[in-house]
Formats: C-alpha cells, sequence, structure tokens
C-alpha cells in the first residue's frame, strides 16, 4: 500500500504558492496509520533507542505511535512556553524572524539513544534546532524519521550536514 497516495495535498496553504503535504488523510486510515508505523517500527525494532522526540505536533502523533510499539519513552519537543515544567530551549530562524523549541529539563539523560520524529522534513530548521537541543543534554540521536520528504527544499542535506542520518517513507518533489 503506497503511504504517497493517501497524503493530500492542499494548494496554497498557508500561503499562495505553498503546496501543503497533509498526513490527517493518512492517519484517519486505519490501514495507511498502520503501514506507516509498521514501516518505522520494521527500521528500529533491534536498534538500540531509549526515547522517542516527537515535534510538535504531527510529530506527537508518529512519534507517540512509534514509542509505544517499541517499548520506549516519548518526549515531546514544543514550542516555547507550551510545556508545564522547568525547560530547556533553543532558538532557530524562520523565514521571517525567530522561534524557539523547548524541551522539559529532566526528559533525557546523558547518553541516552534518541529517534527524532516527525511528520515532514521541508527546510529542516526545525530539525536541526531538534538535534542540537538533544545533543545540548547530553543524549545522542540515533537518527532523524519522517512520514514525507521534500528534497527540493533541502532540510534532508542540512541534517546530512550536522552528521545526522535521515529516514523518510515517501518524498514529494517541490515544496
Amino acid at each position: 500500500m503506497p503511504i504517497k497516495s493517501r497524503i493530500r495535498t492542499v494548494p496554497h496553504y498557508p500561503k499562495q504558492g505553498v503546496m501543503f503535504r497533509d498526513i490527517t488523510t493518512l492517519l484517519k486510515d486505519p490501514v495507511g496509520f498502520r503501514v506507516t508505523i509498521n514501516e518505522f517500527v520494521n527500521r528500529y525494532t533491534g536498534v538500540r533507542i531509549d526515547k522517542v522526540a516527537g515535534i510538535e505536533s504531527r510529530g506527537f502523533i508518529i512519534g507517540a505511535a512509534l514509542a509505544f510499539q517499541l517499548g520506549v519513552g516519548f518526549v515531546p519537543i514544543r514550542k516555547k512556553g507550551k510545556l508545564p515544567g522547568q525547560t530547556v530551549g533553543r532558538d532557530y530562524s524562520l523565514e521571517y524572524g525567530t522561534d524557539r523549541i523547548e524541551i522539559h529539563v529532566d526528559a533525557l539523560a546523558p547518553g541516552e539513544k534518541v529517534l527524532l520524529a516527525d511528520d515532514l522534513i521541508a527546510t529542516g530548521g526545525t530539525a536541526e534546532a531538534a538535534v542540537k537541543l538533544i545533543e545540548s543534554m547530553g543524549a545522542s540521536v540515533v537518527e532523524c524519521c519522517f512520514v514525507i520528504d521534500l528534497p527540493d527544499l533541502g532540510g534532508r542535506k542540512r541534517l546530512e550536514k550536522l552528521g545526522q542520518k535521515v529516514f523518510t517513507l515517501c518524498e514529494f518533489e517541490g515544496d
């Protein structure tokens, strides 16, 4: 079952000229969702992973399901001000301005192996910030996994330049 065929493209969202790749159509399909998670589970079964970290917000869905199936903990990486406990954060650049992601200070321990998960890799700015945040806590990223790669936007190459391994289930040309 091709996962790509279950992903909806929404033209001109959130702004003119953008082709938004919407995984909600994949998630609502019980076979599509199961196949997606099983593809990741098959890849990571037998790999030492202590935690799966998911990037807000669709990374929570993929990451939590994957962590459950792998029998490891799940750690949310959230936008600034969304976590209730003491946090550590990382600022990163956007097209216009900056943003910040945060994680609880007790979410990861030094030496832990972390799988980073999200729905899509585009420019890679948020994922790069997440990798650096995880590493700043003394943990290491085993791999970065995404349902979708938008290779024309360069995110995969950006992460690979940091020495990260990247795994995706499908890709869409263009943005």
